[in-house]
């Protein structure tokens, strides 16, 4: 497979398919993702626009099935933390861990959760973010799972060492705004080519219109993995 390659600001965007990808990848100090939960939702009766999937509707192959057990397996052995959203859905593949984060989306007995939660690799207190949905649409919402961009920033602040920082599952590119504003090296992979180009165009908002108090991300470096 030809895997497209883009470097935007401090970021690194790949075009193709993470589980082909990885092994070509060297080591991140961390992981920061959210994969598809294998919940084929959208298809399962939550089209409408209270439910976050109005324009998308069928449009969510992606979401059909849960990663395989090998690319978790790959998170963890190329990268010394890890921070991985939906992780209610991926317990039997991922070990006990103490620290949850968990994202209040400030609404109670919605059409969707009251709150989604994060599996991290770290054995510390777990964390809750409240921050309200309607302000997330401010981001502009392209991907019927989007999560803010606040609270991608908040995911980081747990990982103040991390340098350099992978999401597999890059979607429209949150993790990599998150980045690029905190001034982080991060690299993200996608496999779906619209959301790919539209995660190109927000990296590049978001280096256009970078905080002039946060020193800019340099370019991702990676240990080897041998």
């Amino acid at each position: 497979m030809t895997f497209r390659e883009e470097r935007i600001g401090g970021q690194r965007l790949i075009l193709g398919d993470c589980l082909e990808i990885l092994p070509t990848l060297g080591r991140f100090d961390a992981v920061v993702t959210d994969p598809p939960y294998g919940i084929d939702y959208g298809r399962a009766g939550g089209f409408s626009a209270s439910h976050g999937w109005g324009k998308w509707r069928e449009n969510v192959a992606w979401d059909t099935e849960r990663p395989a057990p090998e690319v978790f397996a790959a998170i963890r052995d190329g990268s010394k933390e890890q921070i991985i959203w939906g992780g209610n859905y991926f317990a039997d593949l991922l070990p006990p861990s103490m620290r949850w984060l968990a994202w209040d989306k400030g609404q109670r007995d919605f059409s969707l959760a009251d709150m989604e939660l994060a599996w991290t690799s770290q054995q510390k207190a777990a964390r809750v973010f409240a921050y309200a949905r309607g302000k997330a649409v401010k981001d502009g919402k392209k991907h019927p799972t989007q999560k803010p961009v606040a609270l991608m920033e908040w995911c980081l602040g747990f990982l103040p060492d991390a340098k350099t920082i992978l999401d597999p599952f890059m979607g429209s590119g949150t993790t990599l705004v998150a980045c690029q504003r905190m001034g982080r090296s991060g690299t993200g992979i996608e496999l779906d080519p619209g959301y790919f180009e539209t995660a190109c165009r927000r990296v590049e908002e978001a280096a256009r219109q970078r905080d002039l108090f946060v020193e800019p991300a340099p370019a991702p470096v990676q240990e080897s993995l041998i």
